[in-house]
């Protein structure tokens, strides 16, 4: 309808028809995809977040260490070069070695407490591997291992009892068995890893790991092995540079507050000490002793009175290609070798078989100040090749010495020989049982196999059985039905024709009678 005119004095009822009508409180329902969507809120709402097992840490008590966390020189693989500040380390890239892991520990052991520390990978190389398949060469995987090991320890992460690490691809690494944890790990990515060693924490005795501040995982269980001993930080990488944080803040922070290794209790840790020389000079051992006469059996047992002393060797080069998962075509076993000192490479990649790496080694080796042993039993043995040796250790840093290991061993050593030589009839009859205990199992297994083949053609010789007889007996039933059936339908048939012929009978005496009728009354009009 048209609005009043101007003047017409429209009251509050024409007013209240011009204004809009107002709108109706909802009271019917929410379509079904709002209701939908409410309830997911709410759910969502309701679900709450899984509970971090680790608290905040309390105030640390007693004075913190005062020197810097580091990575001293014979706790780090060869291929390892480090800046003088802030912990950035990046691995060698060329001929050979960008297949090798490397790997650095710090000078700072946990013996008790939470501690943690931090791993970012700032750049990832492109690095070539050499190693041709199909036609093209495919570039190096780039990993980085992040984790604890004890003092001793092999520098790689992860492939012996004695360390434990979360890598890039999600794993969980122990003595090479890997344990799917969480997801993968990228550059720019900050890995942390927590040591709990505290005795009133319910989390004693675990490792944990993170990435960006959020938990990769749940607590990890320490290995027997570990457990009780001063543990390091460690890492291990490849084709990428790391920077190793130890704090004394997070780069990351984790949702609990936890000191870092940087920031320790001096009574929590224990520090590994750089003995410099007391002349300034670094010992480079060369042995010298007959082919096949404990000689490798000599350094094994120098070594482990030494721990700061680096091999260089063929054989040590075979057992890092091994900890750094390369393939060899015979393995790594004793029977795969016919020679520790010059064993065949036969990895089938160029740059380890042509002996590159060992080239690359001996260049690098001069330039770091450590104590090395070179063992070369042949080397040492022929002059023009002992005199290649000694020129390539000739920084004023180095005191080249020569160990003559020939003659009669004393008691200590002769007490080792005979250790060894039972520690090595020992191994083989532990692999003789293990076999035999294998055997036995497979013996077993056949013959639990051979039986339950046997119970099964039994069973279906039982079965067939009680099936042909079923089958008999249904067929002798049908028979007898068959028969019952023809006999009633015989005697059917005998009783029709018995009524039939009573019924005959019946009809002979009515058919004489009417004939006898109709000759009457044929009779009848005749008279």
């Amino acid at each position: 309808p048209s609005p009043p005119a101007a003047g017409a004095g429209a009251g509050p009822v024409a007013m209240a028809a011009m204004e809009p009508a107002a709108k109706k409180p909802k009271t019917e329902e929410t379509p079904e995809g709002e209701a939908k969507d409410a309830d997911m809120k709410e759910a969502g709402a309701a679900v709450e977040p899984p509970k971090e097992p680790e608290q905040d840490a309390a105030p640390r008590k007693g004075a913190a260490i005062t020197g810097p966390v580091s990575f001293l020189a014979h706790d780090t693989t060869l291929n390892v070069l480090q800046s003088t500040a802030n912990n950035l380390l990046m691995p060698l890239s060329d001929g050979g070695v960008q297949h090798l892991l490397a790997g650095a520990r710090a000078n700072v052991g946990i013996k008790k407490g939470r501690y943690m520390f931090e791993v970012k990978i700032v750049e990832n190389q492109n690095v070539l591997d050499t190693h041709v398949q199909q036609g093209r060469a495919l570039p190096a995987k780039h990993l980085a291992r992040i984790g604890f090991a004890t003092s001793p320890s092999h520098l790689v992460l992860g492939e012996t009892p004695d360390s434990i690490c979360f890598d890039t691809q999600g794993s969980v690494v122990h003595n090479r068995t890997r344990t799917k944890a969480g997801q993968k790990v990228w550059k720019d990515c900050v890995l942390a890893a927590v040591l709990n060693i505290d005795e009133q924490s319910p989390n004693c005795n675990t490792v944990s790991f993170f990435r960006d501040g959020e938990r990769l995982c749940p607590p990890q269980r320490l290995p027997e092995g570990l457990k009780g001993k001063a543990l390091y930080p460690a890492v291990t990488f490849k084709s990428c540079t790391v920077h190793v944080h130890f704090g004394p803040e997070p780069l990351a922070p984790l949702p609990f507050k936890c000191h870092m290794v940087g920031a320790a209790a001096s009574a929590d840790v224990a520090l590994a000490k750089a003995e410099a020389p007391p002349d300034g000079k670094f010992d480079v051992l060369f042995p010298v002793g007959l082919p096949d006469e404990g000689t490798f059996d000599w350094l094994d047992a120098f070594l482990e009175k030494h721990p700061t002393y680096t091999e260089i060797s063929d054989r040590m080069i075979l057992d890092w290609a091994e900890k750094s998962g390369i393939w060899r075509p015979k393995g790594y076993g004793p029977t795969s070798r016919t020679s520790n000192d010059k064993p065949e490479m036969n990895f089938g990649i160029r740059d380890l078989d042509d002996l590159s790496v060992q080239r690359v080694l001996h260049e690098v080796a001069p330039l770091h100040q450590r104590h090395y042993v070179v063992m070369e039993v042949k080397g040492s043995l022929i002059k023009e090749e002992r005199k290649t040796l000694l020129s390539r250790f000739a920084m004023p840093w180095f005191r080249k010495v020569a160990h003559v290991a020939v003659g009669e061993p004393d008691a200590a050593w002769t007490q080792r020989a005979h250790q060894l030589i039972l520690k090595q009839k020992q191994d083989a009859s532990d692999k003789a049982f293990e076999l035999q205990k294998l055997e036995r199992a497979r013996k077993a297994m056949i013959d639990k196999a051979r039986k339950q083949l046997e119970k099964d053609k039994r069973r279906a010789e039982k079965k067939a059985e009680r099936e042909a007889k079923k089958r008999k007996l249904e067929e002798e039933k049908a028979k007898a039905a068959e028969e019952k059936g023809e006999a009633a339908e015989g005697e059917k048939k005998d009783g029709d024709e018995k009524k039939a012929a009573e019924e005959e009978e019946a009809k002979k005496p009515e058919d004489e009678e009417k004939e006898d009728e109709d000759e009457e009354e044929e009779e009848e009009p005749a008279k």
